[in-house]
């Protein structure tokens, strides 16, 4: 069938049309109908529909994190009991304020045991306070041989508390070592004062918000 053909076909006579006409018409009628009903309602039951896979993905994801966490509860647990144990350990290594003294001597004595000669034993006039802690900085200036030098540090690092040695700086003078350091105590701070650092804290936070805006 040509081109002309299907031009004198008559819609009234649809019955007696060929074969190829009819299933023409018939595909055509098929697509607009396909065409409208995704436009008028399939689209949004399919926008709904992927909608729902994505959330099934992300639900599936989401209880396999949970599953793995419930499994591994016990484990993370016992992690958590170590990281306490461990906390409390250190904690335990800060002296509190009444014993920041004893802890100044026992530094004196480690270096004087030593046979080494102070020069400056200078604690600073004020620590430098952070959240639960508080840093105090102690200037030392001592002179002695290489090996006592070398014993002195090592008995500082074995003292029951926290002490470091920092910014050092060791000069020979005529074989006599002069050494020059900022040794570093801390103390854990009590309940008043670790409120009173997180009240400041807040407080200086809240001044940067008000700088912001």
């Amino acid at each position: 069938m040509n081109l002309e053909e299907l031009r004198r076909l008559n819609i009234r006579d649809a019955g007696s049309w060929p074969l190829l006409p009819k299933i023409l018409i018939l595909t055509g009628i098929v697509a607009v109908i396909l065409v409208l009903g995704y436009l008028l309602d399939w689209r949004d039951q399919w926008d709904a529909l992927e909608a729902a896979r994505a959330e099934e993905v992300k639900l599936k994801d989401q209880y396999g994190q949970k599953k793995a966490k419930a499994i591994n509860f016990e484990l993370y647990v016992q992690q958590l009991n170590e990281v306490e144990q461990s906390f409390g350990a250190l904690v335990k290594q800060l002296p509190n304020r009444s014993e920041i003294d004893a802890l100044l001597t026992d530094i004196n004595q480690a270096g004087l045991g030593r046979g080494l000669q102070f020069e400056l034993f200078k604690p600073a006039p004020q620590e430098k306070m952070a959240e639960f802690y508080a840093e105090l900085p102690i200037r030392i200036k001592i002179t002695g041989t290489y090996h006592d030098m070398g014993a002195f540090a090592s008995d500082v690092a074995q003292l029951p508390r926290i002490v470091t040695l920092n910014n050092i700086q060791i000069a020979n003078e005529k074989g006599v070592l002069a050494l020059d350091a900022e040794a570093k105590t801390f103390r854990y701070l009590d309940e008043e004062e670790i409120a009173k650092q997180r009240a400041l804290a807040k407080a200086k936070e809240k001044g940067k918000g008000k700088a912001r805006k």
